[in-house]
């Protein structure tokens, strides 16, 4: 009787424990989806307090703008057609090495995450790359392509490039070994395997490494204007130094930030409807 008693009470216990498992499974760890206007809530945070400090006299203009006054400065060289053409001159240059570094990449990555002769001859290098600090290489690039537009492109193309081809990579080697089995058995060809198989299973860690190519490429052109360049956001930024103008060195950084916010939403928005499916599934 007592054996009877205590199967009874561990199928109860083992039951219950087995509903409880299914009641955790059932509840979503991931976060709620912010609304989109909340990601801008600690930045207008931080220019609240900056401009609190400014008005209360904790900052010198001499030694940081204030907010305000960068706005009003960024608006007059707005009207009077200093802004636009410097600004024009770095969005060609930064997005002209993010389409190369991007294009690249992806290319890279594929050869090496498919193939092991691609690996073996590819990804070698491209860690070597990853280890060299992109200024590093600076002076012996402006021995081979000099000092003008080729250089900073190159440059900005060779920063975007690493993470680019790291995340593919990594994203091309996560893909389930099961849709490589059923490609198998469907007798699909190499092209019918990369189309319906490869690029939409490398798709998450794309757009991870686009969202920090987006942000390298501005960063690199940071420097890269300070090198021999007469047009830029950077020029402008090095000439305000030199005249202690800390209102133009504001606005330059409030124009990076704004475009750097602005590519990342895109590439976002992006992603959100190429991988639709993920929330579907998810649902």
């Amino acid at each position: 009787m007592a054996d009877i008693t205590s199967g009874r009470f561990a199928s109860g216990v083992t039951r219950r424990a087995r509903e409880f498992s299914g009641q955790r499974k059932a509840v979503r760890l991931t976060p709620a989806k912010l609304p989109p206007g909340m990601r801008l809530l600690g930045p207008i945070i931080l220019l609240a307090v900056w401009e609190a400090a400014s008005r209360l006299g904790l900052l010198s203009p001499s030694t940081l703008a204030a907010p305000s006054t960068a706005i009003h400065t960024g608006y007059d060289m707005l009207v009077d057609g200093t802004l636009l053409p410097h600004l024009a001159a770095s969005a060609i240059r930064a997005y002209s090495g993010l389409f190369l570094g991007v294009l690249v990449g992806v290319v890279l990555a594929l050869l090496s995450g498919l193939t092991r002769t691609g690996e073996a001859l590819i990804d070698g290098l491209v860690q070597i790359k990853r280890a060299i600090p992109t200024l590093a290489l600076i002076p012996l690039v402006i021995i081979w392509l000099g000092i003008g537009e080729s250089m900073k492109v190159f440059l900005i193309f060779t920063a975007v490039l690493v993470p680019v081809y790291i995340n593919t990579h990594a994203a091309l080697r996560g893909i389930d070994i099961g849709h490589v089995e059923l490609a198998r058995t469907l007798g699909l060809t190499r092209l019918e395997f990369i189309r319906h198989v490869a690029l939409p299973g490398a798709l998450p860690g794309f757009f991870v490494s686009l969202r920090l190519a987006v942000a390298l490429c501005w960063t690199a052109l940071v420097v890269l204007e300070l090198v021999n360049t007469q047009t830029g956001i950077g020029y402008l930024m090095n000439r305000a130094r030199d005249w202690g103008q800390t209102d133009i060195i504001v606005v330059g950084i409030m124009i990076y930030a704004i475009l750097g916010l602005a590519s990342d939403a895109v590439v976002r928005l992006i992603e959100t409807r190429a991988l639709s499916y993920r929330r579907a599934l998810g649902s």
